[in-house]
């Protein structure tokens, strides 16, 4: 990894929440990951017409789940940042997407803090988009478009190739699916 990049990555600033997602004080990036302290990250999943998700595939940069397939869009709050600006910061830096979090965005659903997560709090949300995606090289080696039956086989069959946190999180969003909710 570029050293000037991991550099400013590990001095980023979380707020440090508590248990009920309330803030409790800040620390820097390396210090949140290193002592495992809650923190708050939002996940985008962008759906095509046809019922495809977009995944990206991680840059081999990053620190956590170099290579691996996540949800369309992830990243932590800045400190004093809300889920939903979070959420169209992330969808802008990382795939090039201009939206709002009343237009084309919805919320799923909340997921506490566990080690599934990295110990944050996710928010998740849905959209719809044809693309074309802008992606950040330094974030994301590669984009594509998979049916949920082809995301659901991978998981199951290769699951070392999907981060963590997506795989609790695509179970979840299925979960709630089928649910209803």
């Amino acid at each position: 990894m570029d050293m000037a990049l991991k550099a400013q990555r590990d001095d980023e600033v979380f707020d440090v929440v508590n248990d009920r997602d309330e803030v409790v004080g800040q620390a820097t990036r390396r210090e949140t990951h290193a002592r495992r302290l809650w923190h708050r990250a939002v996940h985008a999943l962008a759906f095509d017409a046809a019922g495809r998700v977009f995944l990206q595939k991680r840059s081999h940069l990053k620190d956590t789940s170099p290579g691996c397939w996540d949800s369309s869009c992830s990243g932590h709050l800045d400190s004093g940042e809300t889920y939903d600006l979070a959420v169209v910061r992330e969808l802008g830096e990382e795939i090039g997407l201009t939206v709002t979090p009343a237009h084309g965005l919805t919320p799923l659903f909340k997921v506490e803090a566990r080690a599934e997560t990295g110990w944050e709090f996710v928010w998740v949300y849905r959209l719809q988009s044809e693309g074309p995606f802008t992606l950040h090289p330094a974030e994301i080696e590669r984009g594509e478009w998979f049916s949920p039956d082809e995301v659901n086989r991978g998981i199951v069959e290769r699951p070392r190739e999907f981060t963590r946190a997506f795989k609790f999180i695509w179970s979840a969003q299925a979960s709630r699916r089928e649910a209803g909710a």
